[in-house]
């Protein structure tokens, strides 16, 4: 009952991107096939009003435990060439010394390295670090690539290439997870 699209339009276009984002249905549609519909669509949870405020914070608490607990399995640390990058303490480290990172240029440079050598398009990086695409985040994005540049002068062996009207490719000779 939103606006231009419902609930189970948004639920399907989030599950195309992304099987970690929690989704939990707050709705006045109570039937059992909207229900059924609901969790078709990519649903946690459903639930429907009147509800319960200290439920509803209890099943939001599960979820947010549950998503914590595969974040902090993921790797944090990733050797990229001859720079090792360590997402948990927004620092990337060369021959040089450490340099430190914002939180955005390392939520980037770890999208990055989960997708090395491949062409990403720009509304896909937008989508997975910003949460939406819009042209002011898109120049927003753009300074934070010029920054992730500079810290890769440290090793020219490095490319962060623009591919024009499409994205851009991570060139790397070698990345592992650490």
């Amino acid at each position: 009952m939103m606006p231009n699209k419902d609930g189970f339009v948004v639920a399907k276009k989030i599950r195309q991107h992304s099987d970690l984002i929690p989704i939990l249905f707050l709705t006045a549609r109570s039937m059992e096939e909207d229900k059924i519909r609901g969790f078709q669509s990519g649903a946690d949870d459903y639930i429907t009003k009147p509800f319960n405020m200290a439920e509803l914070l209890l099943r939001m608490e599960v979820f947010l435990r549950r998503t914590k607990k595969m974040y902090s399995e993921q790797v944090q640390e990733y050797q990229i060439s001859k720079l090792k990058f360590s997402y948990t303490d927004l620092k990337i480290i060369s021959s040089q010394g450490a340099s430190s990172m914002t939180q955005k240029e390392a939520d980037l440079l770890k999208f990055l390295c989960q997708h090395p050598n491949k062409v990403l398009k720009r509304e896909e990086v937008l989508l997975n670090v910003w949460g939406k695409d819009d042209y002011f985040l898109g120049r927003s994005m753009d300074v934070f690539i010029t920054k992730l540049r500079k810290h890769f002068k440290a090793d020219p062996d490095i490319v962060l290439e623009t591919i024009h009207g499409v994205g851009f490719r991570f060139n790397v000779p070698s990345l592992s997870a650490a």
